[in-house]
């Protein structure tokens, strides 16, 4: 007989704001949490963060229903739209021309979003110019131009 796993939940849950609501409440009661045991943590932990910016949580119930979770740094295009000071992205990817470009934002900025996505576990060993790389990847398929 196969002895119990723990189970993993990934969400995105707005700072300080997490609610027994969809999506944090069926996630966890179908697990057996109780959700609002997570919200106060998750809340507490995000207090720092402006109120609803996106944070990926990784949420790992063990079998006895206790629980442990992960946070991540913000979705590195939402990082890129608050540098712009813009709400959403481009309707195009790849654009070229100046017309086309969301906003432009300096290699500064690149190098600032990078130390906040250096700050995951998954991303701490790699080096900042590949993370930096990505960062620019990301931009460029939402229109925003690097400029030097």
């Amino acid at each position: 007989m196969s002895s119990p796993k723990n189970s993993l939940i990934k969400l995105i849950v707005g700072a300080g704001k997490a609610a027994p609501t969809p999506p944090v409440g069926p996630a966890l009661g179908s697990k057996g949490v109780k959700a609002i045991d997570f919200c106060k943590q998750f809340n507490a932990k995000t207090e720092a963060y402006l109120p609803d910016t996106p944070i990926p949580v990784l949420i790992t119930v063990r079998p006895d229903r206790s629980f442990k979770f992960e946070l991540k740094s913000p979705p590195t295009g939402f990082l890129l739209l608050k540098a712009l000071g813009k709400e959403k992205g481009h309707g195009k990817t790849n654009i070229l021309n100046n017309e086309g470009t969301l906003g432009e934002l300096s290699l500064k900025h690149v190098y600032e979003i990078a130390k906040i996505k250096k700050t995951d576990t998954r991303h701490s060993t790699l080096p900042l110019e590949g993370i930096s790389k990505s960062v620019v990847g990301v931009a460029r398929s939402m229109g925003i131009k690097i400029v030097p």
